[in-house]
């Protein structure tokens, strides 16, 4: 029976939790990020599994291995995994690692200040501010974002017939925004946004072929953004996003944020220079900003900023032991 072990770096964004894993990142075959992900997804899907499902993880678990990059203008190459699968991008777990990685001298950026980080999704930049130890607040500049479909007919059985606009941040999100059938995240439980969000989710995958233009390896619908007013001080506009079987993010989500950004942009209703301070389901909040403008493929796109900041709770070593027959982990829900 073999002992797979893993060091991890445990701690959250905004109240979302990240597993930056230190030690037991597998070799990977690729000459780029995008290809070692695939790589990934074929031979050791397991250990994200293990990693991230329970009982060693939970349904909110995300976290990300650490490589060279494959890049020449990258400091260091990230490989996300999460319970909805190991994706193009990721901006919370971005903030994290990279408040993670620079506190704990893991990398050494060429550029101090900057981080130059190789995803699977392209090239981001988080630019950090720093204070003796402490990662205080992390920026990141974003794959170009752009809104690639609006007024998607969709129909779930809580809410009747909705119309939903699907914007790319990284990742692709389903945007629920108020509406005759929807009015506002807030008047549902935590518990009826998950059931209703996987039947969203579920019924767009079915219905609708959802691709990124340029990389048909970046496909379908992960997660779900609903939508709702702010609470907190400060805030422009609310949401709750699901990912996995059962988890709502507790940060305002940086791919969802530059989702949202893009979806606006594209809308009319946000041009570049424009500031989105995005709120949680928890009240915490990122500050997303329209960088510069560009295309994807033709369609108008946005490079966007989102700022955050994380902290480290903990130091974990992991075993993925084949005598367990739960060692590649599981979802209740």
């Amino acid at each position: 029976m073999a002992v797979t072990e893993f060091e991890c770096i445990d701690g959250h964004t905004c109240g979302n939790p990240v597993r930056l894993v230190t030690k037991g990142a597998p070799e990977l075959n690729g000459t780029t990020q995008a290809e070692r992900r695939l790589d990934f997804l074929q031979r050791y899907d397991w250990m994200r599994t293990g990693l991230m499902y329970e009982p060693r993880g939970h349904a909110q678990m995300s976290g990300a291995f650490l490589y060279p990059p494959t890049r020449d203008d990258c400091d260091v190459a990230v490989l996300y995994i999460e319970t909805s699968g190991c994706l193009p991008m990721c901006g919370h777990g971005t903030i994290g690692v990279v408040t993670m990685a620079i506190e704990h001298g893991i990398v050494t950026p060429k550029t101090p200040g900057v981080l130059n980080l190789d995803t699977p999704a392209g090239k981001v930049v988080a630019e950090y501010t720093q204070v003796g130890r402490k990662v205080k607040s992390v920026k990141l500049t974003n794959v170009p974002s752009f809104l690639l479909l609006k007024d998607v007919e969709v129909e779930i059985a809580a809410l009747g017939k909705l119309t939903v606009d699907i914007a790319y941040g990284g990742n692709f999100y389903p945007i629920v925004e108020a509406q005759q059938n929807y009015r506002d995240m807030a008047d549902y439980t935590p518990a009826q946004l998950v059931a209703m969000g996987n039947e969203l989710r579920d019924y767009i995958n079915a219905h609708y072929d959802i691709v990124h233009p340029l990389d048909a390896n970046i496909r379908g619908v992960r997660h779900v953004q609903w939508t709702g007013a702010p609470k907190t001080p400060g805030s422009h506009a609310a949401n709750a996003v699901l990912y996995g079987a059962a988890a709502l993010d507790r940060s305002p989500c940086g791919t969802g944020t530059s989702a949202r950004l893009a979806q606006r942009y594209g809308r009319g209703l946000m041009k570049k220079g424009d500031v989105l301070v995005h709120e949680s389901i928890i009240g915490s909040q990122f500050t997303g900003s329209i960088e510069a403008e560009t295309e994807v493929a033709d369609i108008p796109a946005i490079i966007p900023g989102v700022a955050g900041w994380a902290i480290t709770t903990g130091y974990n070593r992991i075993l993925l032991d084949d005598a367990d027959p739960y060692v590649h982990g599981f979802v209740v829900g």
